[in-house]
């Protein structure tokens, strides 16, 4: 069977996705046993969190303008180069200081990742086919969340936990040699108008309600995701006494239910649309139907048995990111293609925002009560919240594919 070109592309961003997981993941699964090596309180690793996110929102924000103004193909090839050479530098970091500044080179580089990502979908796909596509490559963030404990561990304990980054750093200068050999600049569409389209200034773009209220919504719903990512091992070794070396089978349940929400999310919203429903009412359909399943997290802190908690924060997952795989989608469909970039960037700096807080308030939290109930309550209901918020904000949205698809 033949591969098209441009899944040939959507495959190299699954593993871009899957290798910027991993690199992120490395941290917080040897979180336990480097809090104790190099004795971070709570608070401490909340800050070495926290550096990864302010770098991130920074990077979001000039990455996306250099991509709308510079193209994908070698802004992208040098974040991941980037990122990577910070994930080794990971190894060398002495104490909270030296980690917070690898982790900051290293957020800086991975910021490029998404908006990269989405922008090629936007120029390589039509909109029955962007949310599938999304889904698609977004199930690499899971597949490194899956392989990272699998793997982390095993080459901490064999070889020391310095080569744990060493070793998936070096990943990412592999995907750089087959990204730039195989992607190709898209053929800009000649104008049939002969006056130039008047350039549009940042707060043109940006400035827009609905572009607003997609950033409102990502402060508000991503946030969870920053939390399980950097603190799920740490809750799992400490309310339900799983190790280090344990961690492994209970992280892989949450991320392949997670991975399952992800191309199910964008499969669902893809399917009604091609059965004729409207393009932004298939992806609230599909939207609403994640908030509700992500209020089963509001029940995890309320039981002791590990495979409950561990099913009920995987189903969460799933939530989460067949939610974004939608938000994603409902970007391409109402930015023009040329300014997809920009928006991810500044959607994304608001998504971190709302990230940095919950991580600080999570540091706090634990530091006073040393629980984790409240904090899964909030998460649980941030979806509902942003689905009603996007709902009742923007009611009706004129996406760019309706005159293309009849929607």
């Amino acid at each position: 069977m033949k591969i098209s070109y441009g899944w040939k592309i959507c495959i190299l961003l699954f593993f871009s996705t899957t290798i910027n997981y991993l690199d992120r993941h490395v941290l917080s699964i040897l979180a336990p046993e480097l809090q104790q090596l190099y004795h971070w309180s709570e608070v401490e690793y909340s800050y070495i969190v926290t550096a990864f996110q302010i770098s991130y929102g920074l990077g979001v924000v000039l990455t996306g303008k250099l991509l709308d103004k510079f193209g994908t193909k070698w802004i992208f090839g040098v974040a991941v180069a980037l990122w990577s050479a910070a994930g080794m530098a990971h190894a060398f970091a002495k104490g909270a200081i030296g980690f917070s500044v690898a982790r900051f080179s290293l957020g800086l580089g991975e910021s490029v990742n998404f908006p990269a990502s989405v922008k090629t979908v936007a120029e390589l796909f039509p909109a029955s086919q962007r949310a599938f596509a999304t889904g698609f490559f977004n199930a690499g963030s899971n597949i490194g969340a899956i392989v990272a404990p699998l793997l982390i561990p095993f080459i901490a304990y064999k070889f020391g936990w310095q080569w744990a980054f060493i070793l998936t750093g070096a990943l990412g200068f592999i995907w750089v040699f087959f990204w730039l050999i195989t992607y190709k600049t898209p053929v800009q569409t000649p104008q049939i108008n002969t006056e130039l389209p008047a350039v549009k200034s940042w707060k043109q773009v940006v400035l827009k309600k609905e572009v607003l209220t997609i950033c409102l919504v990502r402060f508000i719903s991503d946030p969870t995701w920053w939390f399980l990512l950097y603190w799920l091992p740490k809750f799992l070794n400490e309310t339900k006494a799983v190790s280090t070396g344990s961690l492994g089978w209970p992280l892989v349940t949450v991320y392949v239910l997670a991975d399952i929400g992800s191309l199910a999310g964008g499969a669902y919203s893809s399917y009604l649309i091609k059965r004729g429903k409207g393009v932004y009412a298939s992806r609230k359909q599909a939207l609403l139907v994640c908030a509700l399943i992500a209020l089963l997290l509001c029940g995890v802190g309320f039981t002791d048995n590990l495979w409950i908690a561990v099913v009920m924060i995987g189903l969460g997952a799933a939530a989460h990111c067949g939610w974004t795989a939608n938000i994603f989608a409902t970007i391409t469909d109402v930015i023009p293609k040329d300014e997809v970039g920009t928006v991810m960037g500044v959607a994304t700096l608001s998504a971190v925002s709302g990230g940095i807080i919950l991580s600080l308030l999570t540091g706090r939290i634990l530091a006073l009560t040393g629980g984790y109930s409240s904090i899964f309550m909030i998460v649980g209901c941030t979806y509902l919240l942003g689905y009603v918020l996007l709902t009742r904000l923007i009611p009706e949205i004129k996406t760019n594919q309706t005159q293309e698809n009849g929607l």
